[in-house]
């Protein structure tokens, strides 16, 4: 019986043979993670210990939620932080550059065969270049700056198989919505999942990256896209440090597959208060009213989310009743969007462009929405008080969708914008 590509990292890196759904391993720890929004909750914690960080070499840190901050508990965060780093000597340090997915992926610090940890639940975004990646509690962190290592449970894999291929108008994001409404938002609670099949494999690094980032709003542990060339080449372009590929044997074991034909997807919606609560854009009714649109977020703010909507936006203006946040995912995507003309058309759009951060996606600021407002947004989640009051509505959606919406005023198909 062969192995998954999760059995497989969790085995190598526990120096093992081989392991099994429900298997307790010890595994070695090649990336940690943390910023400014969590990381000061443990810091405390671990220096009292008086050892020194296992490996320093193998810490990122960056300063991306309060950005800038927005009161004074916020300015206390980052500036702790920016005291342990140098206490620490913490080379790999991305303050004020964009949200940590985003850096770890820029840098090239999530390699294929590899596990990250990260005090976010969204790290599993790193699972897009072929890496064991996954959210850990801040205890948990303390043991892997003392040890470099954590135990994990060997998690059951499910695999999803895309094949055809996404018609004009469809992302990768409409894809995961369509996940999410299949399995439901615990249809993969402590799973592996592996995105597989032609339309994962014709997909953008960017739009993988959208899949792995909301494997967590399935429940899963880690969401992996098996590396291929595409990833390799990503990779190597930006670290050239040495990395193991693996993939599935033909005979590895899943406890479900599902299968999507791209071909017949459109446009999701996530109504609220669930990214599971999955609508295709023709079931939308004509009259939901919007305040709000934000492009943006680990999950909606990249090149490739920000070339969609400005597709959209050209020669267009917002809704004189919307709010159009747009922040760019990186510095990195941000000059590259300055460079491509798509910042001018946002601005010529009316849009508030803000600097790349977590910002409203997490209701922390630029962004907060009143009671009764309605947002849809291009990030991950639409529970309520997810970006501001709880009596608010979040319909979760591509950021060519929200775009549109933007433009109309209403949520709106992209579909006759492009």
């Amino acid at each position: 019986m062969g192995m998954t590509v999760a059995e497989k990292i969790l085995a190598a890196k526990s120096g093992v043979d081989r392991v099994l759904p429900g298997d307790i391993v010890q595994a070695s720890i090649d990336v940690a993670l943390t910023h400014e929004g969590l990381g000061p909750m443990f810091f405390p914690e671990f220096e009292r210990f008086g050892r020194p960080i296992w490996d320093k070499d193998k810490v990122v840190i960056t300063i991306d939620h309060f950005v800038p901050a927005a009161d004074i508990k916020q300015a206390i965060n980052s500036k702790l932080t920016v005291e342990f780093v140098k206490r620490h000597d913490i080379k790999q340090f991305y303050p004020y550059n964009g949200p940590s997915h985003q850096m770890i992926a820029e840098h090239g610090l999530a390699r294929p065969g590899e596990i990250l940890v990260g005090t976010d639940s969204h790290t599993c975004t790193a699972g897009a270049f072929g890496t064991f990646a996954t959210g850990i509690g801040s205890t948990e962190m303390v043991a892997v700056f003392l040890e470099g290592k954590l135990w994990f449970k060997v998690p059951q894999s499910i695999k999803f198989v895309v094949t055809g291929e996404l018609r004009f108008g469809v992302m990768a994001k409409d894809v995961v919505l369509e996940m999410l409404r299949m399995i439901g938002s615990d249809g993969a609670n402590y799973k592996a999942i592996e995105y597989t099949g032609s339309a994962i494999e014709n997909l953008s690094v960017d739009g993988r990256m959208v899949l792995s980032n909301m494997a967590i709003e399935l429940g899963a542990k880690v969401g992996i896209v098996p590396p291929d060339d595409k990833t390799i080449q990503y990779v190597k372009a930006r670290n050239d440090k040495p990395f193991t590929v693996y993939t599935a044997d033909p005979d590895a074991v899943y406890e479900a597959i599902y299968e999507i034909d791209a071909t017949r997807l459109e446009p999701m919606v996530a109504v609220p208060h669930n990214p599971a609560n999955g609508v295709p854009i023709s079931g939308i009714a004509d009259d939901v009213r919007i305040d709000q649109a934000f492009i943006g977020s680990c999950t909606g703010g990249r090149l490739e989310d920000l070339r969609a909507a400005a597709r959209v936006l050209k020669g267009r203006v917002a809704h004189s009743d919307v709010r159009l946040l747009v922040i760019p995912a990186s510095r990195e995507v941000y000059r590259k969007a300055m460079d491509e003309g798509l910042i001018e058309i946002f601005f010529n759009a009316g849009a508030i462009i803000e600097y790349p951060n977590c910002g409203p996606c997490c209701g922390l600021h630029q962004g907060i929405l009143a009671p009764d407002e309605v947002c849809v947004t291009a990030s991950n989640r639409n529970f309520p008080g997810r970006m501001g009051s709880p009596q608010a509505r979040l319909y979760l959606a591509s950021p060519a969708t929200v775009a549109a919406s933007a433009v109309e005023g209403r949520i709106a198909d992209p579909r006759k914008y492009l």
